[in-house]
């Protein structure tokens, strides 16, 4: 199998990085080499490479900047994956792009499922609604995989940003407003490879009859209070926190350029119907990410 992983360098491609070559030949990439914004260019790499898969794991993540950055934001999360949707259908690939809970409101009481309708707050909401549309306007065999706050112990993760401020405060407020599900990058890359292996061997036409949008996150959801209290408790180097207090306080108190869904956990259920994968507790895979 010829594989084009897209977004290399980003908390996901790196451990699709350490997987995917089991599969087959993979070409990795991330910005440094093909800047999404260049549509003709990723065209043409996609046409040169010819693969059979591609995963892309990249997308314009700032999500307040993209509030000033708006262009950038739809090229890279809207028009961007219609493209690769467009060529992947035509060299008959299969494509698998990953979404955002972002794509909701946050006004409903309870998870989230692919049939409730969707509403973006923000501009990098809207951005990833317009590629999953046109990934489904193009059709072909893809999935699209929506996800929630993913993190890794690397680069600027809530989990690192976390550590980071509890070696520097004494005090710690986290809002305990926003509800979601905390996804390990791990977990989620590994789920995508388990669905992959199953059908390796008609993998076109088995995702193209199983083809659509799933949820994909961790087990349960926590507020980014309760989900900082149990990165703090899973610290390997509990001896090096300055942190004595823990504050819960509303999302008012920080207020930032974007708006943020406040409940946006989202219900797996379905994929787990059709693929039987589901991820382990969120909790679980805190603890075991934290203790690698």
């Amino acid at each position: 199998m010829n594989i084009l992983l897209l977004g290399k360098n980003g908390q996901l491609g790196s451990e699709f990085q350490k997987i995917l070559p089991k599969l087959g030949t993979t070409t990795f990439l991330d910005y440094e080499e093909l800047d999404l914004r260049d549509l003709q260019a990723l065209e043409q790499v996609m046409n040169d490479l010819k693969p059979n898969l591609i995963v892309n794991a990249s997308a314009y993540t700032a999500v307040d900047r993209a509030e000033t950055e708006q262009e950038t934001a739809m090229k890279v999360n809207a028009l961007a994956p219609g493209v690769m949707a467009e060529v992947a259908r035509k060299i008959r690939a299969v494509l698998i792009h990953y979404s955002t809970d972002y794509v909701f409101d946050g006004k409903k009481d309870a998870p989230y499922t692919e049939n409730d309708a969707t509403h973006p707050l923000n501009i990098y909401g809207r951005s990833k609604l317009e590629g999953e549309e046109n990934i489904r306007q193009v059709g072909g065999a893809y999935l699209i995989l929506r996800t929630s706050w993913v993190y890794s112990m690397q680069g600027d993760s809530f989990v690192n940003k976390v550590l980071g401020w509890a070696r520097k405060n004494k005090n710690l407020k986290i809002v305990n407003d926003q509800i979601s599900n905390p996804t390990w990058a791990c977990e989620l890359a590994k789920a995508t490879y388990l669905i992959l292996t199953r059908y390796k061997t008609n993998l076109i036409e088995e995702i193209g009859e199983r083809h659509g949008v799933y949820h994909l996150a961790g087990g349960g959801h926590a507020s980014r209070y309760e989900w900082a209290r149990q990165i703090l408790a899973n610290d390997p180097n509990r001896t090096e926190q300055l942190v004595q207090t823990l504050e819960p306080v509303s999302s008012g108190e920080f207020p930032t350029p974007a708006t943020r869904p406040l409940f946006s956990a989202l219900d797996c259920s379905k994929i787990a119907k059709t693929f039987d994968i589901r991820l382990p507790d969120w909790r679980v895979s805190l603890q075991k990410a934290m203790s690698e």
